[in-house]
């Protein structure tokens, strides 16, 4: 293999050089790859050390670009970000905090959406918060009235501007009683953050209740927070008068460790991902077996490989604990090679399904049904805007020239190359970065064949 860009040049922002890769695929992927803390919980929990009065560390930070986007804003606003002695740890000093600028944030939040979870955390600190216009992948609306509808059942006061928003807290921020309409990891996200410190307690039902919120909680409650989890979803917050920094080991990356058992699976590999854990991925491990796929749970990982031949599946994602939607687009490479019918059906986001045309252009066929499918035997409850997708299979994928869509969906385009005959090109690789750490090198461990073309 070779390669004319390394990792750790692209990792931190620039992403229009080696956006392309040369793929020869007809072979499977073999070895070991490990995975860091998750990029859902790590770019939450450095936002969190803004709470604290005194230096946070963190620990099992992937070196993605999405960790340097909240680095580069959390400098921008005036804390000091270090590298710690520990390799993949990082020390974050909120003490010289300041108010940002809308070009400096803009200039450095580039696509992502993280900069709204400032908001609860910069209204304690500093009285305002200002956020540009959000990006991020193209996956579905991400409408933002869950978060400024909670911020304003704090207190907060919205301002909308050319520019982007402006809230403030005249009158401070207290307790609220909120309901959210459908459970939001950000605007749970969104509330947590907030609450911790609001005056009085905050009770917030419908609460997302993933593994990477109940490890945000376990950072805040290391700070001081007193937060409790309720039956049915109820998350109780008793706010505090201050908070002091932490230091934290992230919970695994459970995406990137179902992404690799799906590339095993696509491929007919053998792969061992070091640092997976079962307890978090117990609904995609049993999706997993069904599909015909064997596992081994070890104590520092996971290997996965193919039992046998690959039978069809009816998935239907779901906030946690059902099925994530971000394990799907991986798993739906890996159904294109399996004997019969299978059906994923998307109630999370309502674009999510649209990186399946090029998978159809590899030879795949897949049908897209843009309101859903009934069925008698759904488990979750329809919503307006969900999709489903029929695979059928199995069908050989051959190589094609392609474009990453956004994050799992690259990524799933680049399984999908590996496993088709011939040679393919994938452009606009540096979407995948965002969630995936040397992705370029733990590729080559894997008996990948590419080129990164410069």
């Amino acid at each position: 293999m070779k390669t004319l860009l390394d990792d750790s040049a692209s990792a931190g922002g620039q992403e229009a050089r080696g956006e392309v890769l040369a793929i020869r695929g007809g072979r499977p992927l073999t070895g070991r790859v490990d995975v860091k803390g998750a990029k859902n919980l790590v770019t939450k929990a450095m936002v969190a050390a803004l709470l604290g009065e005194s230096v946070s560390t963190l620990r099992d930070v992937p070196d993605i670009s999405d960790v340097h986007v909240v680095r580069s804003l959390l400098e921008v606003h005036g804390v000091t970000v270090k590298d710690g002695v520990e390799a993949g740890s990082i020390r974050l000093d909120p003490s010289g905090a300041v108010t940002a600028h809308f070009e400096e944030i803009d200039a450095h939040a580039g696509a992502s959406r993280i900069p709204i979870l400032f908001c609860g955390p910069l209204l304690h600190l500093l009285g305002e918060a200002l956020i540009p216009d959000l990006g991020g992948c193209r996956i579905g609306d991400r409408p933002i009235n869950f978060h400024m509808d909670a911020l304003r059942a704090f207190g907060a006061v919205v301002d909308k501007s050319y520019e982007g928003i402006r809230i403030t807290a005249p009158d401070g921020l207290h307790g609220a009683n909120i309901e959210l309409p459908y459970p939001s990891v950000g605007a749970t996200e969104q509330v947590l953050l907030t609450a911790v410190r609001a005056k009085g307690t905050t009770e917030l039902r419908n609460a997302a209740i993933e593994p990477e919120i109940m490890d945000l909680i376990a950072v805040l409650q290391k700070m001081g927070a007193i937060i409790s989890y309720e039956p049915n979803r109820v998350i109780l917050i008793e706010g505090v008068d201050s908070l002091q920094g932490y230091d934290h080991r992230a919970i695994f990356d459970r995406n990137e460790a179902a992404s690799w058992a799906c590339a095993a699976l696509a491929t007919d590999g053998d792969i061992f991902v070091g640092g997976a854990k079962q307890q978090e991925m117990l609904m995609f491990l049993n999706v997993f077996r069904k599909a015909g796929g064997w596992f081994d749970v070890r104590e520092d990982g996971i290997q996965f490989r193919r039992g046998g031949a690959l039978r069809p599946v009816t998935v239907e994602t779901d906030v946690h604990p059902g099925f994530m939607t971000d394990w799907q687009q991986p798993l739906i490479v890996a159904l294109t090679q399996a004997e019969g019918e299978s059906v994923v059906h998307e109630t999370v986001y309502e674009n999510r399904l649209g990186f399946t045309s090029a998978l159809n252009q590899m030879g795949a066929d897949i049908v897209v049904h843009p309101q859903g499918l009934d069925a008698p035997d759904r488990r979750v409850p329809r919503r307006a805007l969900e999709q489903a997708a029929v695979i059928r299979g199995a069908t050989p994928l051959r190589a094609a020239d392609v474009e990453v869509p956004d994050l799992r969906g690259g990524y799933s385009y680049v399984i999908a190359a590996l496993a088709a005959e011939g040679e393919s090109t994938v452009r606009n690789v540096g979407i995948i970065r965002r969630g995936y750490e040397k992705f370029f090198a733990k590729l080559d461990a894997l008996g990948a064949d590419f080129d990164v073309i410069g």
